[in-house]
């Protein structure tokens, strides 16, 4: 370990990566996968026996032109109640030559920052172009940042925000109306959240559907970004039933971790050729959305390379500011 290591805080890394250059991280991110120009080897997802955390690790290298990447952390489902991150890691840069680091940085930051800058690449690769009405599932750390990168992306005109908490919900919608420049309102059921709705943000870590197809308006696209164990399923079946298009962040990835795509697959809604990778569509390999009112549902599970390319911009960044 040198001098030169970056030791970078999550005030750091949130001053040095804005929300675009976040979503600018992620539109490279998956555009490598799409065209099939980056190492992502399997991620390490591991439930604890003694609590219901879970621990995860991920290694990820977006391009020859930067080094490796390393995420380890936990998930930590009770941090809610007490007002804290339910997710909590550390990230390590490798140099792309030597290998040696060159940066540790606070990757609970980061693992915000481009989960939500990446469901803003979604949303604007899925979303109609006039979609303007949103609907957040959540009241955490991941919602509010939701809403505040899909507005980068869509000219939001409301926004409805339902959690099961009412005292969590109104804090979070009054925190958002501090920030943004349209009304931000929370809903006493995620129904009423939903109806209407011309894009869904599914932000929570909830093992039982908080979103049913039934509920769903024509064209409306459906993010999900909390059903990334086989054990969670933030919508029903029948939001996958009436999507024309089931986009994912990686298939393969999908397959093993996202709770809907695993029971979709064993139960024969699904076969693995009908999930689409977010990378395709953004490079015109394959199609999601065809017409107006389709729904489209994407889910993610997250991946080692979003982290590798939202933590290149941060290091890019820091090093801009060296005199």
């Amino acid at each position: 370990m040198t001098d030169d290591v970056l030791f970078l805080s999550g005030d750091r890394v949130t001053d040095l990566l804005d929300a675009d250059a976040a979503i600018a991280s992620q539109r490279a991110a998956f555009t490598a996968l799409g065209d099939d120009n980056a190492d992502l080897p399997g991620k390490i997802m591991h439930p604890s026996r003694f609590d219901d955390s879970v621990v995860f690790a991920y290694v990820s290298r977006l391009s020859a032109d930067t080094g490796a990447v390393a995420k380890f952390g936990s998930v930590n489902p009770a941090n809610a109640r007490a007002g804290l991150p339910t997710i909590h890691a550390v990230i390590s840069a490798l140099d792309r030559s030597t290998g040696q680091l060159v940066a540790v940085m606070d990757g609970t930051a980061v693992t915000t920052l481009r989960t939500a800058a990446g469901s803003a690449v979604a949303v604007d690769a899925l979303a109609a172009p006039d979609a303007d009405r949103l609907a957040v599932l959540g009241s955490g750390t991941q919602a509010l940042a939701h809403v505040r990168a899909i507005a980068r992306v869509r000219d939001l005109t409301s926004v409805r925000l339902w959690s099961p908490n009412p005292r969590r919900r109104a804090r979070a919608a009054q925190t958002l109306r501090a920030r943004l420049p349209f009304p931000v309102e929370a809903v006493d059921t995620a129904k009423e959240a939903v109806n209407g709705a011309s894009v869904v943000a599914a932000c929570t870590l909830s093992t039982t559907p908080v979103v049913h197809g039934a509920w769903l308006a024509p064209g409306c696209t459906v993010v999900s970004v909390g059903s990334f164990e086989p054990t969670r399923s933030e919508v029903d079946p029948e939001v996958l039933r009436r999507s024309a298009a089931v986009v994912v962040d990686d298939p393969e990835t999908a397959a093993e971790h996202a709770g809907p795509i695993v029971t979709a697959l064993r139960e024969g809604l699904l076969t693995p050729e009908d999930l689409i990778p977010l990378g395709a569509v953004l490079t015109g390999r394959r199609a999601a959305r065809t017409r107006p009112d389709d729904i489209v549902y994407y889910n993610s599970v997250g991946l080692g390379i979003q982290d590798a390319a939202a933590a290149w911009a941060v290091i890019d960044a820091a090093k801009k500011e060296r005199p």
